[in-house]
């Protein structure tokens, strides 16, 4: 992947989540894609290197630092509770994928059962609907 095509992956991906938008809350340098209001990922350069900054469950997070060199402890964010993924080796587009739903998921979970956009128990249709966007058929209604 090149410098930024994790980043324009992520995005893509997030925002064919059902329920997702983007907002600049802090500049429009960082771009930020929400749920129900709540963050899941962030995208930015402002460090200098392209970074795509993802909500994680604490024990995913210090799994995937210490498998991949590219994946960090969440820039300005909570060290807990978020990573930050750059570009190099090891950062497949089909694991920007999985980070980008699984940060997806992990929010949605945390919400009340009436505001949550999508059944997580059906995450093979969210990843269909995913991959359908990205290759731009379009997706399936949320309802079908």
């Amino acid at each position: 992947m090149g410098p930024t095509e994790h980043q324009d992956l992520a995005a893509a991906v997030a925002l064919a989540l059902p329920g997702t938008t983007r907002t600049w809350p802090f500049g429009p340098e960082h771009d930020v894609f929400k749920v129900q209001g709540k963050v899941f990922c962030m995208t930015t350069d402002v460090t200098g290197t392209p970074l795509v900054t993802l909500k994680c469950a604490p024990e995913d997070g210090v799994a995937l630092r210490q498998e991949h060199q590219h994946v960090s402890v969440g820039y300005h964010m909570n060290k807990r509770h978020w990573i930050s993924v750059s570009a190099g080796a090891g950062i497949t587009p089909e694991l920007v994928e999985e980070l980008v739903l699984d940060a997806y998921a992990l929010v949605v979970a945390s919400l009340p059962r009436r505001l949550r956009p999508v059944d997580l128990d059906d995450t093979e249709r969210l990843r269909t609907g995913i991959q359908d966007v990205l290759a731009g058929r379009p997706a399936a209604p949320p309802d079908a």
